[in-house]
């Protein structure tokens, strides 16, 4: 079996000597070290204490947990030992100045899912890396498109370890070997299959779902008998970090929309330091990631914890929600001709 590569490896190959992209190699090490810790910290469950415990502060709909305060902490202050000018978090109202004139940004979501802890279910973490600029501890340094970004990646701790992260050449899988304490490369430039026949999604909220994600789900759920002539499966997690894992092992859509409530009517998903990693990683490995209207790493973030819905995965499944929010499919290919047994059937 040939050797592969670590974490260290890819990076300084892709760096060479350029001092920008050494900059970026070091900050994904910084947070590839630091995933070890709090991989041997989770590893421990009630050994460590009441980690689900909640600290009592609230945010719009999430409630923080002891174990999102400890991750938090621990991410920031390692950060100081990376070329990063300012960082910013979940669990923090505003940024964090750590080095005036250092070329980078960081944006991270220090465990998501952690209401899942106490499940003993996998969880994660969620990170973008973008350019500096001026007044890097004002938020507005952090409002960039996707499109900006320089590594967008997240963590999963489950049964394995796992890093998946882009610089912009693809979308890379490095698995953490234990015994070692090294990241290594076991899935090279992963591609997301385009066609699928799973979805993800939380159908507790299908009361509130506007028509075209009713329509969808209504779809897929008709399976066989349906126009869309095959079974489907519903996968949901709760840990978006392993609902796009599993998308990107064997192919899948997943949606989390802005639906009819107040608080929701911009999906739940934070867009600096969520929605844009989860975009940066599908589109790089072949997928589409979209808020059902526009592109999601085009759009300029107005606020630093702006919310925003995600529909993304599988190429061909994407297009098809997209044609729902159209309007496309619900006057041609929703008509009768259309349907199992009519002529026509998509």
């Amino acid at each position: 079996m040939p050797q592969l590569q670590t974490l260290a490896g890819y990076f300084s190959s892709w760096a060479g000597t350029r001092p920008a992209r050494l900059a970026i190699a070091v900050t994904v090490s910084v947070l590839a070290d630091v995933s070890m810790e709090i991989t041997d910290l989770l590893a421990k469950g009630a050994l460590a204490g009441p980690l689900g415990r909640a600290t009592g502060k609230r945010g719009e709909l999430d409630e923080q947990k002891e174990i999102d305060v400890l991750t938090n902490d621990r991410i920031v202050a390692a950060l100081r030992e990376a070329p990063v000018s300012a960082v910013v978090s979940e669990e923090m109202d505003g940024p964090v100045l750590l080095n005036e004139t250092a070329p980078l940004l960081v944006a991270v979501d220090p465990l998501d899912g952690s209401s899942n802890i106490d499940a003993n279910a996998s969880i994660g973490m969620i990170f973008t890396v973008l350019p500096a600029l001026e007044h890097n501890g004002d938020p507005s340094a952090f409002l960039q498109p996707g499109v900006n970004q320089l590594v967008g990646g997240f963590f999963v701790y489950g049964p394995q370890t796992v890093l998946v992260v882009s610089v912009g050449a693809g979308t890379q899988i490095f698995t953490l070997d234990r015994q070692s304490a090294t990241y290594v490369l076991t899935h090279p430039k992963v591609k997301i299959t385009p066609r699928t026949s799973e979805y993800a999604i939380n159908c507790s909220n299908a009361r509130h779902w506007y028509e075209p994600v009713r329509m969808y789900v209504e779809d897929c759920n008709q399976g066989m008998q349906g126009l869309r002539g095959r079974d489907f499966n519903m996968r949901w997690t709760g840990s978006p970090v392993v609902d796009f894992y599993r998308i990107l092992s064997r192919g899948g859509i997943y949606l989390y929309p802005g639906d009819k409530r107040r608080e929701f009517r911009h999906g739940r998903l934070r867009l600096i330091y969520e929605v844009n990693p989860f975009a940066w990683i599908i589109e790089q490995a072949g997928g589409v990631a979209t808020t059902g209207r526009e592109r999601v790493l085009e759009i300029v973030p107005q606020t630093l914890h702006q919310r925003m819905p995600l529909i993304a995965g599988s190429r061909a499944e994407v297009d098809y929600v997209l044609r729902l929010h159209e309007g496309r499919q619900i006057k041609g290919e929703r008509s009768p001709l259309f349907n199992r047994r009519g002529l026509l059937r998509f």
